[in-house]
């Protein structure tokens, strides 16, 4: 996953509030950082957007970004 295809991923399921959850929310699997801050501390966007995903509860069906390719199998 790209960078460009988190943010689709982010405001497809979340809208608006996407952005904030990137910046505001603090994630423990990602060191207490937030998605921001652990994206520019080099940890790749598909970690992030699990991280997001696990915290926010997103169903499975959903954590692959809507929108976005379905994952390989």
């Amino acid at each position: 996953m790209r960078t460009s295809e988190l943010q689709i991923a982010l405001f497809e399921e979340f809208g608006a509030l996407g952005s904030v959850l990137m910046t505001d929310l603090t994630l423990g699997s990602l060191g207490g950082r937030t998605g921001a801050e652990a994206l520019a501390a080099g940890v790749p966007a598909r970690q992030v957007w699990r991280a997001l995903c696990d915290a926010k509860d997103v169903p499975a069906d959903r954590r692959h970004g809507r929108g976005l390719r379905e994952p390989q199998r």
